[in-house]
């Protein structure tokens, strides 16, 4: 599965099966969430009507229309620097290559306080930002030292997705 993934940036005009979007958008809500917040919602837009007014949008940017990989790189050109949603990627592979393997996992930050005291233990040079970290090895069930959080406590998705507007 994880070998087999990439971007696809063309796609057919054929529609989603029905209930598709609702089963993407539950396995979205059981991802990790830093003390269960939820910090996240969605905005869905679904076939040509309802996506047209977004790549309009995009359209009428003439700096979307294609930009130099300089400015691509320069983190003004984002509205969040890109390298931190790429280190989110990426912790999310990990974790779902951990379960491939048979193992588990569990990602946690490294607050601010740490820090320091981070950066001179492991020789972290001052231009990285660690945001956190991955135990991965053979789960022991019967020795959680924290209780995972009820399935049921989460936000519903009616509390999460909007569509066609906020």
């Amino acid at each position: 599965m994880i070998k087999r993934r990439k971007m696809v940036r063309a796609f057919t005009g054929e529609p989603l099966a029905p209930g598709i979007s609702d089963r993407l958008l539950r396995a979205a809500n059981r991802a990790p969430s830093a003390g269960f917040s939820q910090g996240y919602s969605f905005l869905v837009l679904e076939g040509a009507a309802q996506t047209a007014p977004l790549w309009e949008l995009y359209d009428e940017d003439a700096s979307h229309a294609g930009p130099r990989e300089a400015e691509e790189r320069a983190e003004s050109h984002w509205p969040v620097p890109y390298w931190d949603i790429d280190t989110g990627f990426t912790a999310l592979l990990i974790l779902l290559a951990v379960v491939d393997e048979g193992l588990g996992a569990v990602f946690f930050g490294i607050p601010p306080e740490m820090m320091p005291g981070f950066r001179a233990r492991f020789g972290v040079p001052d231009q990285w930002t660690p945001i956190g970290a991955i135990a991965i090895g053979h789960p022991n069930p019967g020795a959680e030292p924290v209780p995972p959080g009820r399935a049921s406590a989460r936000k519903s998705l009616d509390e999460l997705v909007h569509r066609v507007r906020w």
